[in-house]
């Protein structure tokens, strides 16, 4: 039985290969391909076209490697050589979530055509990773069990069982280390993540998430609010698949209203806007069935290289001009909240919400009725305010030690220099004071929030190789908000330094009682100092041992280096040594 089903495979993949036809097609448009019909597909298609090549990246943590698909119309893909010669980069993800995957079937179906039609653009170059999340694609099943076909697909979680659309910051996974490195030696004007969405019914096949244009450049958030996305939505309509915002609704159903959605740096097209590249994830409808759901992905991205293609030039010096922006930019959002007082309107196309008795409870359950389409006019929440924003320093300093945070700032393409002998700097710190940790792990972090920070100016001995991040590139965002600890996606909130959350050292009740006495004793400015305390704290006054503690924490045996975060932020870089 299983050399039957072996042989069976076997033809079934070589049909498609020969005949380049996918999977999804040769199965009447009910299957998605498996990884091994992917990977099949497309190396086949390498072989046949001399204006496609097939990368072989890093590794995932299932032990492949994550590959990526160029298509270059004059048969170069170097990538450095590309963009000298003024190429824009459309960079198309699949597969993060493999139990979604249109954009699997969609990209491999297009990826053909664009060939066997000579159809590539001249002045557009198509990167695409066939599927990223290879773990979860192995791992096939019906999970996504309110989703309206395939006949079977992958699942969402990785090999770790973590959800790689919330990896791009704290990168547990190799899939993420490898996706990155592509990322930013390709550098995107234009990024797609091909989604499924889940939720409320309602006409659309397709529904959009753009990046959230407040947060993102305001060159770049121009262009695409102004010209990109109504022409995606004046396409996508007179081609029979119009869009919706994402339906992230207020209340139950839409008609309450829907706010837009905050891609924060922890998903693709938050991280990708870090880098000045302006993100789409289009979600299909999981009620909707497959074959739709597939051929609006394609549409989709067929409507995406055309304007791509038609705006290469203007494209371009946006993303130049975002990058000369970013590098001398000073003041950073890093956290953001959703302005309820500035409202729009948007004409929603739905079916009326209705509760009957429900099958299994008897009680009131809630439905869609799908022969009471209704179109009406629904408010829209879509705007984002900073909640908290930051000056830049000059520059940050950062011990060696840290090595994971140096490895990604590299990743990144952040340039760093390093001290070249070990000295005494004036640093501006930050000491943490209360801070809120998540009760339950969320992606295998119990996250942190709610931080509560000082200032404080000391002399900070680093060492030399300890490394030096001027603040005057055009990764700033990524510095500043992956470094600095208030933010919400940061290394501090993602557990990068909790080691400085703990104390080494500390003392013993009965012997620091005669020490501290003597301090008292000694010290005036400690014994006033602890006398207007309690004069203002009833609780210190009425606690030996929180008066103990008082007298320990402001003298000169305190740990100076608990809860101080260990990353410095520098106001000048004169007389440093680097390299």
């Amino acid at each position: 039985m299983k050399v039957l089903l072996l042989v069976t495979f076997l033809t079934f993949s070589a049909i498609a290969v020969y005949a380049q036809k996918t999977p999804y097609e040769l199965s009447n448009k009910t299957e998605t391909a498996t990884y091994s019909q992917v990977m099949s597909y497309y190396t086949a298609l390498d072989k046949k076209y001399d204006q496609m090549k097939l990368f072989t990246g890093g590794q995932t943590d299932i032990g492949e490697p994550l590959h990526l698909v160029v298509l270059s119309r004059n048969k170069i893909f170097d990538a450095a050589t590309l963009k000298k010669q003024g190429k824009r980069i459309l960079f198309i993800n699949n597969g993060i979530h493999p139990g979604e995957p249109e954009g699997i079937d969609a990209t491999m179906m297009l990826t053909r055509d664009l060939l066997e039609g000579n159809k590539l653009p001249d002045n557009l170059v198509i990167c695409i990773v066939p599927v990223y999340n290879i773990d979860g694609c192995l791992n096939r099943g019906l999970s996504r069990v309110n989703q309206n076909g395939p006949v079977s697909y992958g699942f969402r979680g990785n090999y770790q069982n973590l959800d790689l659309n919330r990896d791009f910051i704290k990168t547990d996974s190799k899939n993420s280390l490898s996706f990155q490195a592509l990322f930013n030696a390709w550098k995107p004007e234009i990024f797609i993540d091909n989604h499924t969405s889940n939720g409320s019914d309602y006409q659309y096949i397709m529904t959009l998430i753009p990046t959230q244009k407040d947060k993102l450049n305001p060159i770049l958030s121009g262009y695409m609010t102004g010209t990109l996305v109504p022409y995606l939505y004046d396409k996508m309509k007179s081609s029979g698949f119009e869009l919706t915002p994402y339906v992230n609704s207020v209340g139950e159903t839409p008609e309450s209203g829907i706010t837009g959605f905050l891609e924060t740096q922890r998903y693709s097209t938050g991280y990708a806007a870090l880098h000045n590249c302006i993100g789409f994830m289009p979600e299909t409808h999981m009620l909707k069935s497959f074959d739709k759901r597939v051929q609006g992905t394609y549409t989709f991205m067929e409507h995406m290289i055309a304007v791509v293609k038609r705006d290469a030039a203007l494209i371009g010096e946006n993303k130049r001009r975002a990058d000369e922006q970013v590098s001398t930019q000073t003041t950073f959002p890093l956290n953001w909240k959703l302005d309820r007082n500035t409202v729009t309107e948007f004409s929603f196309k739905g079916f009326e919400a209705k509760h009957k008795p429900s099958d299994v409870s008897g009680l009131q359950r809630l439905y869609y009725d799908r022969n009471s389409p209704f179109e009406r006019k629904i408010k829209v929440w879509d705007h984002f305010e900073p909640a908290l924003s930051v000056e830049k320093p000059l520059a940050y300093v950062i011990p060696q030690s840290w090595e994971k945070v140096i490895r990604l700032l590299k990743l990144n393409g952040i340039a760093l220099k390093r001290l070249t002998a070990t000295t005494a700097i004036d640093a501006d710190m930050y000491l943490v004071g209360d801070y809120k940790t998540a009760a339950r792990p969320f992606e295998g972090h119990y996250t942190h929030n709610g931080l509560q920070l000082t200032t404080t100016k000391q002399r900070v001995t680093f060492y030399k190789g300890d490394y030096v991040v001027m603040v005057n590139q055009p990764g700033n965002r990524y510095i500043v908000e992956c470094l600095e600890p208030q933010g919400g996606d940061s290394y501090f909130t993602w557990n990068f330094f909790d080691p400085i959350l703990g104390r080494k050292e500390h003392y013993s009740d009965y012997v620091f009682e005669d020490v501290a006495a003597a301090l008292l004793k000694s010290d005036a400015a400690l014994r006033q100092k602890l006398e207007d305390e309690k004069a203002k704290n009833p609780a210190l006054a009425n606690s030996a041992d929180a008066q103990l503690e008082f007298i320990y924490q402001n003298s000169v045996y305190s740990e100076k280096t608990a809860m101080r975060y260990p990353v410095g932020r520098l106001a000048s870089v004169a007389g440093l040594n680097l390299y």
